[in-house]
């Protein structure tokens, strides 16, 4: 059973109608099996295969608000992947040299090459979130965003076969403010605090608007969104781990297929090479005889 049901596209959408607490009905116990089984076998032999087939590239975008969760996803999701084929990138506030460029130009130069996955903390999505509820550019501009993006990860899929899933992590509002105070507490979670995260937290019913556009427009066939309820950490994980590999497990057999031939063509080239050294050893001492 599918935990998370990507956003329709062309549908309205509702992020209220969404429980952040929701678990799908999935015992927590049941979860602790099911995750461990898809990080020890699933994900990192669909990884391989990934890899060594070398057709698809994958991008995992992850949002949400402060707190939700990107960071320990990102640890707990993909801890058994190969780091040899994995890159993550976080995206923070535009340094002087991205802001010299359009605002997709620091995520194109660094979008996942095939064979390879590629997770965003954060992602060109800043630019239709941050900067509205912010106002830090004008609406006239935000609003065109939308069918850039689109056009920008049709592009990704179309040219460069990306496989792309966006994960909202939603968390309410008392469990955002929850995580903050229990940073404040722990000394040593401190770090992870700023001084903006209270001011963002005041914006809370803000940033949620800004997101329910960010999905509605932008969730389409070739590259869906999809909300994670992740007030219950554990199932946030669960629920990641479970969507991606059933989003990658239709290509295993295409990936497997493609590993056969690639397989068969070095063979050939080998035999072809040990024929040719055979002939080599053969014609050498009647040419050493010759002199």
């Amino acid at each position: 059973m599918a935990l998370l049901e990507p956003v329709k596209p062309g549908k309205k959408f509702r992020l209220a109608d969404c429980d952040p607490g929701d678990t799908a009905h999935v015992r927590r116990e049941e979860a602790a099996s099911d995750f461990e089984r898809i990080l020890d076998s699933q994900l990192p032999e669909l990884q391989e295969l990934l890899y060594a087939a070398y057709c698809n590239a994958v991008l995992i975008v992850l949002q949400g608000i402060d707190t939700s969760g990107k960071d320990g996803t990102i640890k707990h999701v993909m801890s058994r992947l190969n780091p040899a084929g994995v890159r993550v990138e976080s995206f923070k506030a535009p340094n002087p040299r991205e802001q010299a460029h359009d605002f997709l130009w620091r995520v194109h130069r660094v979008a996942p090459a095939r064979g390879w996955v590629g997770i965003f903390n954060r992602s060109h999505y800043e630019d239709v979130l941050v900067t509205r509820v912010e106002d830090l550019v004008p609406k006239s501009l935000w609003k065109d965003r939308y069918e850039r993006i689109n056009d920008f990860e049709r592009m990704l899929v179309r040219e460069n076969n990306t496989i792309v899933m966006k994960f909202f992590l939603y968390i309410s509002k008392e469990e955002q403010k929850k995580r903050l105070l229990a940073r404040e507490d722990d000394k040593s979670k401190a770090w992870k605090l700023s001084v903006t995260d209270w001011e963002a937290y005041d914006k809370y019913d803000d940033y949620i608007d800004a997101y329910q556009d960010a999905l509605e427009k932008c969730s389409t066939d070739e590259a869906p969104w999809y909300v994670v309820p992740a007030d219950h950490k554990w199932f946030r994980n669960l629920a990641v781990a479970q969507t991606i590999a059933d989003t990658l497990r239709p290509y295993e057999k295409v990936w497997r297929q493609r590993l056969t031939e690639r397989g068969e063509r070095i063979l050939k080239e080998i035999e072809a090479q040990k024929a040719g050294l055979k002939l080599e050893r053969r014609r050498a001492p009647r040419a050493l005889g010759e002199l």
